[in-house]
């Protein structure tokens, strides 16, 4: 999946906004290096605002020059919870790799717990994560879900190939029937299921909920 059809299908937007050579280098010069596929992100979408609008907030270039206390820790910060609960970044150690794993901690003081296993497939599951939550048509509320809920959106749902670990106690996993529907099944640290789904366009959303009617309690 490239990255700007994810986001033109589920964000709706169409022409996003990147930042300049100038304020990546000026991030590349602080630590060193920047994994290409970063760079790569940063100009295409490092003044897309529609990319804040969700739940949680990527950490773009212009963040680490307002807040440059960033550029103090062990990794290069890349996303993180609305209340900095929880982030995501890259270890400094690793970012002469081609395509880094991103990992998660929840505190200064607790371990770095694997998000995905590359780069490329961190930021495509965050998109998807994300996108789940303003998508224009969905429920007014969270699901929980049993097992035999979760069995029957593997069976009749497509899944992404992209999943997000360890983000906020949970491991987060998407599935759509159509380029611009998404459920986002989250599976707790107690091993509960939570849904959150919607589509971009009231279309999206029927053939959604063809599978997801039903299925489910609201929280």
């Amino acid at each position: 999946m490239e990255l700007r059809q994810l986001v033109r299908d589920l964000y709706g937007v169409d022409q996003p906004q990147g930042c300049t050579e100038e304020e990546i280098a000026a991030i590349r010069e602080k630590f060193g290096t920047i994994p290409p596929a970063l760079e790569d992100f940063w100009r295409t979408f490092g003044h897309t605002k529609e990319l804040n609008y969700g739940q949680d907030d990527w950490i773009f270039p212009g963040d680490f020059q307002r807040s440059k206390y960033m550029f103090q820790f062990d990794d290069l910060r890349l996303f993180c919870e609305n209340q900095a609960c929880c982030w995501a970044g890259i270890l400094r150690k690793d970012l002469t790799l081609p395509d880094p794993p991103v990992y998660t901690q929840e505190d200064e003081e607790a371990p770095w717990l694997l998000s995905a296993p590359t780069l490329s497939e961190f930021l495509k599951a965050v998109l998807l994560y994300e996108g789940a939550w303003q998508l224009k048509y969905s429920p007014e509320n969270f699901y929980e879900l049993s097992e035999e809920d979760v069995t029957v959106i593997q069976a009749k749902l497509e899944k992404w190939p992209y999943e997000l670990k360890n983000w906020m106690w949970m491991d987060i996993a998407c599935y759509h029937n159509r380029p611009d529907n998404l459920v986002a099944v989250m599976k707790m640290e107690n091993g509960d299921y939570q849904a959150l789904y919607g589509g971009a366009t009231e279309e999206s959303y029927a053939a959604l909920m063809e599978v997801m009617e039903g299925l489910g309690e609201p929280i």
